[in-house]
This record gives structure tokens, sequence and C-alpha cells, in this order.
């Protein structure tokens, strides 16, 4: 099994659209969603984000990192949640994403498989403590 990040994006246009949505309905969606994940057994995480404007930037271009608040880059460069699934393949981690109950111009999901501890090199100290940290913890 492979680990994959399903990763919500949206845009000004996406949101408008939300705030005209009925939030029991969404919430309905969206727990019928991650109820039929649980189920299957792929869900491993899951999580909303708040609004943007609550976040702040460490930005590293510079010698000494700098923080700034507020979202950084346009809209359409962010994210406002995600879900971690640990499925067979890239192609069923597409077909949950499909069924995701997400709406709306611009809506969009984003994959990406989750690095493994065997992407590493296992000769590398950091990575040995952080295996055996993963089997203690029953992650592996």
């Amino acid at each position: 099994m492979t680990k994959y990040m399903l990763i919500m994006r949206s845009t000004d246009e996406t949101m408008a659209v939300y705030e005209d949505m009925d939030f029991e309905k969404i919430m309905n969606d969206m727990g019928k969603f991650n109820e039929d994940m649980i189920q299957a057994g792929v869900l491993v995480a899951g999580e909303g984000l708040t609004d943007a404007t609550e976040s702040v930037v460490v930005d590293y271009s510079s010698e000494t990192p700098v923080v700034t608040d507020g979202p950084y880059g346009e809209t359409k460069e962010l994210f406002n949640g995600f879900w971690i699934v640990d499925v067979a393949s890239k192609e069923e981690a597409i077909e949950w994403a499909k069924r995701a109950p997400l709406a709306g111009p611009g809506s969009k999901l984003e994959i990406r498989r989750v690095q493994q501890m065997d992407d590493f090199p296992q000769d590398n100290e950091h990575v040995q403590k952080e295996r055996a940290w993963r089997e203690s913890t029953g992650q592996l």
C-alpha cells in the first residue's frame, strides 16, 4: 500500500459558490465521503484548514527566515484541506479523489504520493532513528 495526499485547492470563485451552499449539506456530503473511506480502510488522516487570512508564512529566501502574516501567493495557489489515503495505487487514489464531494469553478484536488522511509538512504543515522521511532509507534 502507498500513501497519497489529496490536497484540496480552490479559488475565490469556488469559495463564493460554497458561501451560497447549505452548510448542513456540505457537512453531510463530506461526512459520507469520509465514512466511505473509513469503511474501505483507506483513510489515514484528513483535515480542513481555516481561512488563509489566519495563516503565517515563513520565507527561507534570505539567510534568516522571515515570518509574515496572511496568505502567500495567489488564492489559486493555496489549499484549504487534505486527506491522506493508503491505497494500492495512484489510480485508486485518483478514483477516491473523483468521489470527493467538491464543487465550484476552480475547485481541484492535487494528488501527491507521500514519501516513504524506503525513499531515503537507509544508511543515514537520522533515517534509522526515524524508522525506529515509526516502528515503536506502530506507523511501520
